[in-house]
């Protein structure tokens, strides 16, 4: 590590090497000397340590990287429930394609709660299997949707289309009645079942192909014979069918197996679990488009004690049958109704406490194995109105994107891209939420080589019994190498500012006296954390058109200006031409 410039106090005993959490530490330490420009003395009129509370020192190891991840880190999933609330027929929308195409390179997981109740039906009926539309119009919004798909299917290569308003309004309409039915059945936790036709497939890999993701079909692992074994006709019918139309897709069997007994009256233990990959992954290999597809599981929920055993026992049966081991998290249920909860430091804190119980199980049985998580949501149970669709949420979300970078797991697929409830990315009307943009920014910005944080600062020791929590979080990569408008070598650091108050960064080391863009983000309007619009360094965010991206750009700090982040807000900076070792290769 390239050591910094000399000051008029040592840093060698002070630099905190967070490389396992990249969580900003704060501390004391009586090396520091005393320096005007750090501290004031008490002749002064202010208490000692006062300035050094508002300071943080800031450094990266620019040498090697901590962690190298997988390039479609941030992946998206849809949950099965848009066949049954009619929004499958609009995926081929120009708006949404775009606005998936964003994300890309990305996975995108068809999958959820309702993976479960799916049944394959090869057959292109548009109207039998559609759940009913608005009474009045009915007839003539079937009729509207089958002229749509009669036009797709006269297009080459992407099937794009540009929907009228009024099949749109129509649409909503039916989602929103739709909506309360699935929303009933999510919170009884008893589930109809959900057809999906070979027209539904076509409908849904030509959105995925069309937006550059990588689709991953999750399979019903409830079709059960009546020993218990998994049934696999629905299943090798879809592959025939999959292989047939040469859809180059991923699989992925059921969805948190420990919460069968709870849906269904029927529990799948871990040997028959490992018995039933086993099964998909032979089926697969007979299938010959699909010898060597991905596999991926088991899909375990949060990682609680039942959750946990279920994994450890499929992991000592079946650890070499899938390509990562997936499990999932949301950080609340629907209740929480205060912009407040998603601002504790506590909460941030369970996913590392999480994420620790998975990789020791699947560190135990197979050393190196990628680890995913393949469901991240604010809140469970479709989420809150106003709360995790807003700003207040993104704090959630960036933080979760960074914590799991840091401990290494490979893949994060965000629930929900879109679709019913409150903690999708994109809105019925089409539009992005703030979610959305911060993934935006973090595509454009953020490279899969993770970097190890050093930070310094001053603070008040904690009063006896309690753990001071830091509301700074700060964590490094180095930048995108698909943003063209940054030479490799250079390092994006995202900083998420939980304070009332705001913070200043001094960048040390290797990074200082260099050149920084800035790219922060706050809410807009007169919402604060509750407003479902951004702005990007004083700029509001709106889709120019159902094709054009706003231009997100950068404002310029000098080289060795000190970053003044904002109360509650999250920024990006790039760090330019810094050369970094760990960035060039």
């Amino acid at each position: 590590m390239p050591k910094s410039s000399p000051c008029a106090f040592s840093w060698s005993s002070l630099w905190l090497a967070s490389l396992a959490t990249l969580v900003v530490q704060s501390v004391l330490s009586s090396s520091y000397s005393s320096s005007s420009t750090y501290q004031r003395s008490a002749a002064d009129g202010k208490r000692p340590g006062f300035m050094e509370r508002t300071l943080v020192l800031l450094d990266v190891n620019t040498r090697s990287p901590i962690r190298v991840l997988n390039d479609n880190f941030l992946s998206l999933q849809l949950d099965p429930s848009i066949i049954k609330d009619g929004w499958l027929d609009f995926l081929s929308s120009k708006r949404l394609v775009t606005l998936a195409r964003g994300l890309s390179p990305a996975f995108l997981r068809f999958g959820g709660k309702r993976t479960d109740f799916l049944q394959f039906n090869n057959q292109k009926n548009l109207a039998k299997f559609r759940g009913p539309g608005p009474d009045y119009y009915l007839k003539n919004y079937e009729d509207d949707i089958v002229r749509s798909d009669i036009a797709l299917d006269k297009q080459k290569g992407c099937k794009l289309a540009n929907h009228p308003d009024i099949m749109l309004e129509l649409q909503r309409e039916k989602a929103a009645t739709t909506q309360l039915v699935l929303l009933k059945e999510q919170l009884s936790n008893i589930y109809s079942n959900i057809t999906i036709t070979a027209r539904s497939l076509d409908k849904l890999y030509n959105f995925a192909d069309c937006a550059g993701l990588h689709l991953i079909l999750g399979l019903n692992a409830l079709h059960r014979n009546p020993d218990n074994s998994w049934n696999t006709s629905s299943t090798l019918s879809l592959l025939k069918y999959g292989a047939g139309k040469k859809y180059n897709i991923s699989w992925e069997l059921g969805n948190e197996p420990n919460a069968y007994r709870s849906m269904v009256g029927r529990a799948v233990n871990s040997t028959q679990l490992a018995q039933d990959h086993t099964k998909l992954r032979t089926l697969l290999q007979s299938v010959r488009y699909y010898h060597r597809a991905h596999l991926y599981g088991p899909n375990a929920g949060r990682p609680r004690k039942n959750a946990i055993l279920l994994l450890d026992g499929f992991m000592k049966n079946a650890g070499s049958v899938v390509d990562a081991v997936t499990w999932q998290h949301y950080y609340m249920d629907g209740r929480v109704n205060k912009v407040e909860d998603f601002l504790k430091t506590r909460l941030l804190d369970t996913l590392t406490e999480q994420i620790n119980k998975v990789t020791k199980v699947v560190n135990t049985h197979s050393p190196g194995k990628k680890v995913w998580l393949g469901g991240l949501g604010p809140a469970w149970a479709g989420g809150i109105n106003n709360l995790s669709d807003t700003y207040a949420a993104s704090f959630l979300w960036v933080n979760a994107l960074g914590m799991a970078a840091v401990q290494g797991i490979d893949v994060v697929l965000r629930h929900s891209f879109f679709d019913y409830g409150y903690t999708h990315l994109v809105d019925q009307n089409f539009n992005p939420l703030p979610d959305y943009w911060f993934s935006l920014v973090y595509k454009r910005l953020v490279g899969p080589r993770v970097l190890a944080v050093r930070v310094a600062g001053l603070q008040r020791k904690p009063q006896p019994g309690r753990v001071i929590r830091d509301k700074l979080q700060i964590y490094a990569h180095c930048t995108s190498y698909y943003n063209h408008n940054y030479v490799r070598g250079s390092i994006t650091i995202y900083i998420i500012n939980l304070h009332r108050s705001r913070k200043k960064i001094k960048l040390a080391g290797t990074l200082r006296n260099n050149i920084v863009h800035q790219y922060l983000l706050q809410p807009y309007g007169t919402d604060g954390l509750r407003a479902k619009y951004v702005q990007l360094n004083g700029e509001k965010l709106l889709m120019v058109d159902n094709e054009t991206f706003p231009e997100l750009k950068p404002k310029t700090l000098r080289a060795g200006r000190t970053i003044a982040m904002p109360p509650m807000t999250i920024g990006f900076y790039v760090i330019k031409n810094i050369n970094a070792y760990a960035c060039r290769r």
